[in-house]
């Protein structure tokens, strides 16, 4: 018997056939059928889908054999990974003198005929073979040997989607714990930001209690701004918390509250915005949505309508509709308008339209994205329609 020889690359064989996290895997049926086929084209009783390991070959799918692995030395499929043909075709193994004292041609299973095709990825390096096996000599057909090759690829096939699944696996994993740490770090900063807020409430209140028969009726209307943003900007900031530790269950929360109350939410945060004019218009009297989520993505829309709109006064009109199974929302704006070659790049991530915004401020590209991405965890689609100098509409659907 003369044992099989290593690939010169064997370490960057076993290093791709550790890749693929298919060793000791249990039994699958989509392996299972190819052998079933194999066998029954070649007329076989053994059909196997062999791995070399370091010092064995492991069968991910056996047909005809009850074993689960043997020695690498012994194997036949050890011979053909060496093999620079497409494949190695023994008709008798008794009159081979790499074969013909093997135990596994001496013994049981008695090999004889052994038609062996290598599974190669796609740098050429032979993780095993598709093989059939006799304990008789035969020849195989021209057919049968192509038959076999096709079903080979299909087992390379069948690896190759498995390895895919374990990386997009490991991204969403790794996808995942990045989201914990920053609805975490959301959470943390929230939760930081409120105590400073409190205690410019807290001051303000105080100085207004003091001196409101000292001001003028203008000042006592900015301290009362002051303490109505802070009131607002407060529960949002619990809003977020909430938001930062129960994603999952938010995502599919849903309050029933009065447009007015929608209404109100939004205006508090442009009530001292001199120059934005914003309108709504609805014909609905309530609203049964994600109030959180929603008002985020509204606001949104909003800012970036007002941020680069080059006209005095930004007209910002939002508008609300329902059919049976979604609401619709629409933001038109005034702006300088969107060409068409950018109404879907502008929902990629870092995809900026313009450096600065009219306050000189410097985007991150992200808002966008993050509204399209919140959008469809709703259930819905979202569309920009515009022509440069005409405005722009951005239209967004929720699931009711």
């Amino acid at each position: 018997m003369i044992a099989p020889t290593k690939p010169t690359n064997e370490a960057e064989r076993l290093a791709a056939l550790e890749s693929y996290n298919i060793l000791d895997s249990l039994p699958e049926e989509d392996y299972d059928g190819i052998t079933r086929i194999a066998a029954q084209i070649c007329d076989v009783p053994i059909a196997l889908i062999s791995l070399i390991d370091k010092d064995r070959q492991w069968f991910k799918s056996r047909h005809g054999l009850d074993v689960t692995e043997a020695p690498r030395e012994i194997s036949f499929c050890g011979h053909a990974i060496s093999e620079e043909q497409n494949a190695l075709m023994i008709e008798d193994a008794r009159k081979d003198e790499r074969f013909f004292d093997n135990p596994l041609v001496v013994n049981a299973p008695n090999v004889v005929f052994y038609g062996g095709v290598p599974l190669k990825t796609d740098n050429g390096l032979p993780l095993g073979t598709l093989c059939v096996i006799d304990s008789k000599p035969r020849v195989l057909s021209d057919g049968q040997k192509n038959a076999l090759d096709a079903l080979s690829r299909q087992v390379i096939n069948l690896l190759t989607l498995r390895k895919r699944n374990v990386e997009l696996n490991d991204l969403v994993g790794k996808l995942e714990d990045k989201n914990v740490d920053l609805e975490q770090f959301a959470y943390v900063a929230a939760h930081d930001i409120k105590s400073p807020l409190s205690n410019i409430a807290s001051l303000a209140d105080i100085f207004l209690a003091e001196n409101r028969n000292k001001l003028e009726q203008d000042g006592v209307h900015l301290i009362e701004l002051i303490l109505k943003s802070t009131e607002h900007l407060y529960k949002f900031l619990d809003r977020l918390m909430e938001y930062s530790t129960k994603i999952d269950q938010l995502e599919n929360s849903k309050e029933d509250l009065s447009f007015a109350e929608f209404k109100d939410s939004i205006d508090v945060y442009y009530s001292s915005n001199a120059t934005l004019e914003l309108t709504f218009i609805t014909a609905l009297e309530r609203l049964r949505i994600n109030h959180i989520i929603v008002s985020q993505i509204l606001t949104n829309l909003i800012n970036n309508a007002e941020k680069y709109n080059d006209k005095a006064i930004a007209q910002v009109d939002v508008a609300i509709s329902e059919t049976p199974t979604h609401y619709k929302f629409s933001v038109s704006d005034n702006g300088p308008g969107i060409r068409a070659d950018f109404h879907e790049k502008i929902f990629n991530i870092f995809v900026k339209l313009s450096k600065q915004d009219k306050h000189g401020v410097e985007g991150s590209g992200l808002g966008l994205a993050i509204v399209k991405k919140l959008v469809t965890r709703l259930g819905g689609d979202i569309e920009v329609k515009s022509k440069p100098n005409e405005g722009a509409v951005f239209s967004f659907t929720i699931l009711k």
